[in-house]
């Protein structure tokens, strides 16, 4: 399953596209870049992005359009930030945030709160499957998904603001709830919707169904040779 890792940034402001994009690459995260919200929608298309940071206001259509379409094509499961520059009351905030983005964000923007709801958002809207992510505190699916990205413990913990200990005492209570041994039983489990046949088939080692037909192949060659030496004339 191939999951979104960038994030999109949109903004009509080249300088302030770049800022964010350096902000992000700085914290360990792959960026896509777009100017309008045309060219938005068609890199989310090219490939989905875990988030998306848009100002609000862009060269043709602006920002809230591009979120109505975004939400009508990836529904509540990607996450999106407003940024803006000319629109930063509170009645601005509201209105975003009832149009469908996760936040709002006035600038110049304090890029340390920004990280800390990237982090947060992408966490959350990592793939987990239900009937797994039902079984799970909120903050043990955010250690979940973000395993399912491939991330080491440590990493984990600078995502989360936690530190590797308590990440390794969530993975502990994970596996335990789970009913599974390793970390790649509790992602298989994750993105194949809890299944049993996907935490079999990852505790298996390569080659172990071959292994276990094996048996009968001696048996019919057995079988074979008997018949062989039963057609022979007798001496």
């Amino acid at each position: 399953m191939e999951q979104p890792s960038s994030v999109l940034v949109v903004d009509g402001d080249a300088e302030s596209r770049g800022a964010l994009s350096r902000n992000l690459q700085r914290a360990g995260y792959a960026t896509q870049h777009a100017r309008t919200g045309e060219e938005a929608l068609e890199a989310a298309g090219r490939q989905r992005p875990a988030l998306v940071i848009m100002e609000t206001h862009l060269p043709g259509a602006s920002g809230y359009e591009i979120c109505r379409e975004l939400r009508e094509q990836y529904g509540e499961d990607l996450p999106i930030i407003f940024v803006s520059a000319a629109r930063t009351d509170d009645t601005d905030r509201v209105a975003g945030l009832l149009l469908g983005a996760d936040d709002y964000l006035g600038k110049p923007i304090r890029f340390d709160y920004l990280l800390a709801r990237v982090r947060r958002l992408v966490a959350q809207s990592a793939p987990v499957a239900r009937p797994v992510a039902s079984r799970l505190t909120p903050r043990e699916n955010e250690v979940l998904a973000l395993l399912t990205e491939g991330l080491e413990q440590n990493q984990i913990a600078e995502r989360l603001f936690i530190t590797p200990k308590t990440v390794g005492k969530h993975i502990e209570r994970i596996l335990g709830k789970l009913g599974v041994r390793s970390r790649a039983q509790a992602v298989a489990l994750a993105l194949h919707g809890g299944r049993p046949d996907a935490q079999e088939a990852s505790a298996q080692p390569p080659g172990a169904r071959k292994s276990a037909a094996a048996p009968d192949a001696p048996d019919r060659r057995g079988r074979k040779a008997r018949a062989i030496s039963q057609d022979q004339p007798s001496p």
